[in-house]
């Protein structure tokens, strides 16, 4: 890989240190993550331009799975060869992993107690509020024309109204984008906001648009790595199959998030309204209201989003055998190797492919309806959590939970007027929930 040589060679214990903190910091979803990569790999130590790096953002919202955990791996990957894209993406993940193991633990022993539900009650509000204000900041920079805003209502009404499966959804925005390109041009093309991300001087950044991106696909590459990730993905397959007594849940589950974890375009946005769909109404591994209560736990981990997944593994395993917290780690772990496993897959044999994507208007122009679909998913996300939180006793107008609906306005107010941090506005509610218990 040529870099150069210009600027000192970045320090592989130093990037080490930086991906460690950074699992443990990196709290406020993508953006968040985004916000601290940027400050310090490019602002603070010059490791990658602003262009290279937007361009390695942009490619990875192409891939399926999280978009924030792909890009520290490709960056890892393009400062330090394989062995730095694998730190970069485990160290993503494993600290907010442990944090989200132990507060499954205490919800699942301390869930029933008044206090607990109290607190839970506080954050169910803010959650909603949150999944809005993502539609909201995502529809900002998605939907610039009426093509964008029509297939974002469509996008959203096949999930909601026809129950359509997110993968579908994200294939026919591809193959209706391709046509409407070919056919309407004028409807689709839209300038790259690429442009606005270049560097004065490129030759001040170690990576930068100059440097080649690693190196060139091959058959035998991709047979070679193939074959690595199908030996890890069956390993533990196969442990399930010889040590568990239910082999069948084991399967199901990892079956499951592996579908997920390949096919799901469009990050952590995209991935939840698929994994609430199908872990509560046809796998019933949780209840509708512990679903939305790990979107509140998961809020208050660093790492990404997605990671409410893994709670979704703990509470199946922990469902399905009878309250056992061993099972409930089980699945958990399983959840977590199978979601983020792929990730790798995608960076170290896709990254050279999309490397010469550079400058594609094509890619461009379909990765703007495929965002305009993901609004149509977030906001269906919100409804179908929503509708639990404001009506909890059913879809009745008289039936609206208005301590629910006060504090959702709220934390609208606390987040698009005061733009407050997300982490407060979780601690807020939360104290607002334990106020409303003992003083309403």
């Amino acid at each position: 890989m040529k870099k150069n040589k210009l600027v000192p060679v970045p320090s592989f214990n130093e990037a080490i240190r930086f991906w460690f903190k950074l699992g443990w910091i990196s709290f406020g979803g993508t953006l968040g993550h985004i916000h601290i990569m940027h400050d310090f790999l490019v602002d603070k130590k010059k490791w990658i331009s602003s262009s290279r790096f937007f361009h390695a953002l942009s490619l990875c919202m192409l891939l399926p799975g999280p978009e924030a955990q792909q890009l520290a791996i490709y960056i890892g990957w393009q400062l330090h060869g394989k062995k730095g894209g694998i730190i970069a993406g485990v160290f993503f993940i494993l600290p907010s992993m442990f944090i989200l193991l132990a507060l499954s633990c205490i919800y699942v022993s301390y869930g029933n107690q008044q206090w607990m539900n109290a607190i839970f009650g506080g954050l169910k509000p803010a959650v909603v509020a949150i999944i809005f204000h993502a539609v909201w900041s995502v529809g900002k920079k998605a939907l610039h024309t009426i093509a964008h805003y029509l297939f974002a209502v469509l996008a959203f009404s096949s999930i909601f109204f026809f129950n359509i499966s997110m993968p579908y959804i994200i294939l026919g925005t591809i193959i209706s984008a391709l046509i409407l390109r070919y056919f309407w041009p004028s409807i689709v093309y839209r300038k790259s906001a690429g442009q606005s991300h270049k560097n004065l001087n490129e030759d001040d950044y170690y990576i930068n648009s100059k440097t080649e991106g690693g190196k060139n696909f091959n058959t035998r590459l991709l047979l070679k790595q193939t074959i690595l990730f199908l030996v890890f993905w069956i390993f533990p397959l196969v442990l399930f199959y010889l040590l568990s007594k239910d082999f069948t849940f084991w399967k199901g589950l990892i079956l499951f998030f592996t579908q997920t974890a390949l096919f799901t375009i469009g990050g952590s946005y995209t991935v939840l309204p698929y994994v609430a769909q199908f872990s509560v109404s046809k796998f019933n591994w949780l209840s509708k209201s512990q679903m939305v209560d790990g979107f509140a736990l998961a809020e208050t981990t660093p790492g990404p989003l997605i990671i409410v997944v893994c709670y979704v593994g703990f509470m199946a395993g922990f469902n399905h055998f009878g309250g056992s917290l061993l099972m409930g780690t089980a699945g958990l772990l399983a959840t977590t190797f199978y979601t983020f496993l792929p990730s790798f897959l995608f960076i170290f044999i896709g990254g050279p492919i999309l490397e010469r994507t550079r400058g594609s208007n094509v890619i461009s122009d379909v990765l703007g309806f495929v965002t305009t679909a993901v609004v149509g998913v977030i906001l269906n996300l919100t409804f179908y959590l929503g509708k639990d939180v404001l009506f909890p006793q059913g879809l009745m107008l008289n039936k609206i939970d208005l301590m629910a609906l006060l504090w959702i306005a709220v934390s609208l107010f606390l987040i698009f007027k005061l733009r407050l941090n997300i982490v407060y506005l979780i601690l807020i509610s939360m104290l607002y929930g334990l106020f409303q218990y003992y003083f309403i």
